[in-house]
């Protein structure tokens, strides 16, 4: 298989050739391995401090230090208590906004009698680095019909509400029809205020408050298998992840803004397609991405990544396939929902994603049990407008190469790629500001690309092997 790639690894060129200012960014796409030897990853959370806490399906959850250092004793062990296996298990890990005053974590694991808890533990008063496991209180206990779509991811939002992912129940089609049933927890996103009430109490500003018709803990609702869900640390805007039944994988997104009350459409629909939809309600939120299995089976969702603003990832959504190993970036560009590559990784079955105080991406392998740290970084200088911006970049998982002339683009997007010896192998005019290039067909060697829109211009030499 032939790939492209700049002179040097993963360069991305911004230039202007009309004497605007130029700049430079150089792009590194990767995994580095940070810390190993967990047993079934599922979720990488941090407190708000140096560490990064590691939840194990069995019944664990273990510190590792900023060098990738993992603890010898885990912060919690549960695993007397967790059903493990398949989809069972400890799920999930949500620390207190608070956490560092009153010690509070929250988890989300598969208990006896195929029962999802939602339970706050507390650390150890002596020791920041061990939770106390007898200072369980249940927050909330619900029977699982099947063993399957647990959803088990929780996250506190930016307005200090924990809020809960739940699957439809599981077996195949929500034969319950649960997810649509307002009076059924299951096949939600749940909200809850942890601060109030004992155990907790139910926000006024849900949506269902007081609803006669409905659970007053619903946020959101019409999911089959939430896994993962995220808030990005910047605008507050909600991503959720939802695993398809078998033909299509979705995201779903919801601005900050959001009073709540979504229904993301299962069983009605998968993605976009029908199927069920005898009884369903018209007001549907779809998904703003999909994809097909002819790409992946089960879509692990992630997050925005706020680490390197000056990364050209910065502001993109993270997200995986555990069958697939792919990664993908979902961003928005011109109003557009703009799907990126990022890498073919095989071999690990991704099963989360986190991210330390500082923004930067971790994700977790189930297959070897290793925690990767995402590379996304870029270096030089950002002095220009978007406006002047003309971007060329390809990634080492595509034969493509992706063009992003910014909002400059109120006119046509003169291309041609030709080789040394001045042969055209493209000449073209898009009318999108974003748009690719095919490389699949061409034969190796060095080529020369060329970009121009109204006075701004580009050039950047590509080898292609």
């Amino acid at each position: 298989m032939k790939t492209i790639q700049t002179l040097f690894p993963f360069l991305l060129l911004i230039l202007s050739c009309s004497g605007i200012s130029s700049q430079t960014y150089k792009i590194s796409s990767s995994l580095v391995p940070f810390a190993t030897g967990f047993n079934n990853p599922v979720c990488i959370s941090n407190c708000n401090d140096s560490r990064l806490f590691i939840t194990e399906q069995p019944g664990y959850i273990r510190i590792v230090d900023s060098a990738g250092n993992v603890n010898s004793l885990p912060y919690l062990d549960i695993h007397g208590r967790v059903e493990y296996g398949g989809e069972q298990g400890l799920l999930g890990l949500a620390f207190h906004p608070d956490y560092s005053e009153n010690g509070y974590l929250y988890v989300n694991y598969t208990g006896e009698g195929d029962s999802t808890h939602i339970s706050r533990f507390t650390v150890n008063a002596a020791d920041p680095n061990i939770a106390d496991p007898q200072s369980e209180l249940k927050l909330l206990t619900l029977f699982q019909p099947f063993t399957n779509h647990n959803g088990g991811d929780l996250h506190f939002g930016p307005d200090g509400y924990l809020y809960i992912g739940l699957g439809d129940g599981g077996s195949g089609g929500d034969p319950g029809n649960r997810a649509q049933n307002r009076n059924e927890y299951l096949g939600k996103i749940l909200r809850i205020d942890v601060n109030q009430g004992n155990p907790y109490s139910i926000p006024s500003s849900n949506p269902f408050y007081n609803s006669p018709d409905a659970l007053g803990e619903i946020w959101a609702l019409g999911l089959r298998n939430p896994w993962r869900f995220s808030f990005d640390r910047t605008t507050g805007d909600l991503w959720i992840a939802d695993v398809g039944q078998n033909a299509v994988e979705e995201i779903n997104f919801q601005a900050a803004s959001s009073l709540g009350g979504e229904n993301y459409g299962w069983r009605c629909y998968e993605g976009n397609n029908v199927y069920n939809n005898a009884g369903c309600s018209q007001d549907l939120t779809f998904p703003v991405f999909t994809y097909s299995h002819d790409v992946g089976c089960s879509v692990t969702g992630g997050v925005v990544y706020r680490g390197d603003n000056s990364s050209p990832f910065y502001g993109h959504y993270f997200y995986t396939d555990y069958c697939s190993d792919k990664i993908w970036t979902l961003h928005q560009s011109n109003e557009e929902w703009v799907n990126m590559d990022f890498g073919h990784f095989p071999g690990n079955n991704f099963s989360a994603f986190g991210e330390d105080k500082m923004g930067h991406l971790y994700i977790a392998s189930l297959a070897n049990g290793t925690i990767f740290r995402i590379d996304a970084t870029s270096t030089g200088i950002a002095n220009g407008s978007d406006e002047e911006k003309i971007i060329i970049q390809h990634f080492p998982s595509s034969q493509k190469i992706r063009i992003e002339t910014g909002i400059i683009n109120k006119s046509d997007v003169i291309y041609k790629l030709v080789t040394l010896n001045g042969v055209i192998c493209y000449n073209g005019i898009s009318k999108a500001p974003v748009f690719e290039i095919s490389t699949d067909k061409l034969a190796a060697g060095m080529y020369y690309l060329q970009i121009i829109v109204g006075k701004n211009s580009q050039g950047s030499k590509l080898i292609i092997q």
